[in-house]
Parts: C-alpha cells; structure tokens; sequence
C-alpha cells in the first residue's frame, strides 16, 4: 500500500492545537477536530445540538474501525494513533471547510523522531459519513474501502440526495511514534485578519 509508511525517515506533520497545548496533540477521543467532539473537549457534559453529532462521530469512527480490523489490521487505528494532517495546505484547507473546529487554535508542525508507521487517508470521506443519509452496509464497507486504500472523495465522485457531492481532499496523518515540535511554524486558527 503507498499511504503506508513505516520508517526512520522524518516527516514533517501538522495539527492545530490550543495556545499553550503541547503536541503530541489530538487522538480521536480527545476531542479532536476530525471528529469535532466525542464528549465535551472543555468538560461538562456535551449541549443537546451535540448529541446527534456524537452519534455521527460514533457510527462512522465504529465502522471505519470495524472495517480496518477486517481488512486493513496493518493500519494504525483511528483510535489509537494521532490525528495529524499530511502537509501545512491540508490543514488550511481543513480550516476552509470546517473554521468552527480549528477557531482559536495555532498550526503547529512537528517532525517524526526515530521508527514510526503512519498511514494517509483523505478526511472528506468522514464527513460523507456523516451527512444526513442512510448507507447500506454494502456502500458502507465500499466507502470504508476506498478510506484505507488512501482513495479520495475527488476520485470516486459521490453522490448525495441525487446531486453530485464535491470536496477538496484533506490529506490526514494517522502517526504512531515520536513527534518533536518544529518552531516557528506557527499560525492562528482565527478568522484571517484577526489574531
């Protein structure tokens, strides 16, 4: 597979994080904003608008681990592994999409440090999964399919509710190893203009 990759040689990844947090930043049930929020990132408990989010977050994190188990056990698991973005564009193009996710956080780089395995899959797929439908369990597994083969949303051209449904590819990292902080990378998650 060549979104797979365990090696020696550095990568540089990139994740937002709040001010003053420290890498290695998130994983999946911390709150990260791939899946926006499992609970309440900040504590207390999640408010009512959250709740069918979390289902969403749930169902679609449950059956892309189900189907790594299946057929891609080789892969770091989205519950285990860190959620980072493959490159500095994959990040920004994350804050297009999603800025109530990233707002008030920095962009932080980091760099791999000694063996690791991290796998690339685009991100675009896991907000198809959570789009208002239902998906039998045969389109299901297609999609968690083309997930771990590293496949994008542009590639396979979806549909949903009978029209075409488009995203730009958000390359993310799924890392197990080392990371070290890459100083002066730094960048507001804020609106642009505003820091």
């Amino acid at each position: 597979m060549d979104n797979l990759i365990k090696d020696t040689a550095t990568l540089e990844l990139f994740c937002w994080l709040d001010p003053g947090a420290e890498l290695p930043g998130w994983d999946s049930l911390r709150g990260s904003p791939f899946g926006a929020t499992l609970s309440a990132p900040e504590g207390g408990a999640p408010s009512a608008g959250d709740q069918l989010l979390s289902v969403q977050n749930y169902f679609a994190e449950y059956h892309l681990e189900y189907f790594r188990q299946r057929r891609y056990s080789h892969f770091p698991s989205r519950l285990h592994a860190l959620l980072q973005f493959a490159t500095r564009t994959d990040a920004m193009t994350y804050r297009f999409k999603h800025p109530d996710r990233v707002f008030g956080k920095n962009l932080s780089c980091s760099q791999t440090k000694g063996a690791y395995i991290c796998s690339f899959h685009d991100a675009s797929w896991l907000d198809y999964l959570r789009l208002p439908h239902s998906l039998s369990l045969a389109a299901l597994d297609e999609v968690a399919d083309h997930y771990w083969s590293g496949r994008t949303v542009e590639e396979i051209g979806l549909t949903f509710m009978d029209e075409p449904w488009q995203e730009p590819p958000v390359i993310e990292a799924l890392f197990q190893g080392a990371l070290e902080p890459v100083w002066g990378h730094a960048q507001s998650g804020w609106l642009p203009g505003f820091r």
